[in-house]
C-alpha cells in the first residue's frame, strides 16, 4: 500500500513537471545568465547582486512556466490538443487534469512573478516593473485573447525579442543600472536562437497547426523552407557573435560558444527528410540545447574574460 501512494506521487510529480515543458524552460534561464554575466564584464563592477539575480532568474523561469500552461489550457478549450499530441505536457488530455486547475495554477505562477517584480522594482527601477508586466501579457496573449500570437508568423519574432532581447537587458540593468548599446548587440544572437525554439516546434507540428488554421512561418512557407529559415537562424546568431569578438564588444573568450555549432547542425539535419511529428522530436530538442550551449558556453566565456580583467 504504501508503494502503491509512494508511486502514485512520484507520477503526480512528474505529471505538474511535464506540464511546465521543461525541454523550453533553457529559452527563460539562459537569458538572464548571460545578462548578468555581460554586466560583470562590461562593468568592471566587482560582484552581482545575488538576490536580484535570484529573483530574476526564478520570476523568468515562472513565467515561461505559465506561459506553457495557458499554451496548455487554450489549445485544450480551442480543440487543438488530444491524447496523441506530440510536445505537449499532456496533463489534461492524457493525464485527466481539470483544465480549469491548469489555468488557475498559471495565475499563481503569474502572481508569484509579480511579487518577485516588486522586489526587482524596488532596488532597481520601476521601469522594470513595467517592462515586466507587459512581457506578462504578451505571455498570455501568445495563446490567450480572440488572436492568439501563435497562430500568427509572428510567434518567432515575439518570443525571441521578449525572452532573449528584453529578458538579457533587464538582467543587465538591475545589476549596473543602465542599459548600453554593447548590451543591446549582445542580446541578438540568443533572440535568433529562442525564435529558432519556437520555429522549430512549428516545424514539427506543421500539418496539425494547418489543419487548425494556424498560419505560422512553418504553415506559410513550407517545410523545407522553414527548415532553411532555421538554418540561417542558426547561421546569424553565430556570425554575429564573430563580428561581436571582431569589434570587441565582447572578450575573445566568447568563442567558447562556437562549440556549440555541433549541436545546431544536429538540429538542422534531425528535421531532413522527416515527415513525422515524432520524427522530429530529436530535432526540435536539439534546437533547445542548442540555445542552452550557446547561452552557458558564451556566459561561461565572457565570466572568463571577467576573471583574467580583474586579475
Amino acid at each position: 500500500m504504501e508503494v502503491a501512494m509512494a508511486t502514485e506521487k512520484r507520477k503526480n510529480w512528474k505529471v505538474w513537471w511535464n506540464l511546465c515543458r521543461p525541454h523550453t524552460l533553457t529559452a527563460s534561464f539562459v537569458p538572464v545568465f548571460l545578462g548578468t554575466a555581460f554586466a560583470l564584464e562590461s562593468s568592471g563592477i566587482r560582484q552581482i547582486h545575488i538576490p536580484l539575480f535570484i529573483a530574476m532568474l526564478i520570476a523568468s523561469l515562472v513565467i515561461q512556466a505559465a506561459t506553457n500552461m495557458f499554451n496548455e489550457y487554450f489549445d485544450f478549450t480551442r480543440g487543438l490538443d488530444n491524447e496523441e499530441s506530440i510536445g505537449i505536457g499532456g496533463a489534461i488530455v492524457r493525464d485527466g487534469i481539470q483544465a480549469k486547475h491548469v489555468l488557475y495554477l498559471a495565475w499563481t505562477l503569474f502572481g508569484l512573478a509579480v511579487l518577485l517584480g516588486v522586489y526587482i522594482s524596488m532596488n532597481s527601477s520601476w521601469w522594470v516593473g513595467l517592462t515586466g508586466t507587459i512581457c506578462m501579457l504578451v505571455a498570455y496573449l501568445y495563446t490567450g485573447g480572440p488572436f492568439p500570437i501563435a497562430y500568427t508568423p509572428f510567434g518567432e519574432l515575439t518570443s525571441g525579442f521578449f525572452m532573449g532581447f528584453v529578458i538579457i537587458l533587464i538582467a543587465f540593468f538591475i545589476q549596473i543600472g543602465e542599459i548600453t548599446s554593447e548590451a543591446v548587440f549582445i542580446t541578438l544572437p540568443t533572440s535568433f536562437l529562442i525564435g529558432a525554439i519556437n520555429l522549430a516546434n512549428n516545424i514539427r507540428d506543421r500539418v496539425n497547426d494547418k489543419d487548425n488554421g494556424r498560419k505560422t512561418i512553418a504553415v506559410l512557407a513550407g517545410k523545407d523552407k522553414a527548415v532553411k529559415i532555421l538554418a540561417a537562424m542558426f547561421v546569424i546568431a553565430y556570425v554575429w557573435t564573430a563580428c561581436l569578438i571582431i569589434t570587441s564588444t565582447v572578450s575573445i573568450w566568447a568563442l567558447c560558444a562556437f562549440f556549440s555549432i555541433p549541436k545546431a547542425i544536429q538540429a538542422v539535419k534531425g528535421f531532413i527528410g522527416k515527415s513525422l511529428p515524432i520524427e522530429m522530436m530529436p530535432a526540435m530538442k536539439f534546437t533547445a540545447q542548442t540555445n542552452t550551449l550557446f547561452g552557458f558556453l558564451l556566459s561561461s566565456g565572457l565570466f572568463i574574460g571577467y576573471i583574467i580583467s580583474v586579475l
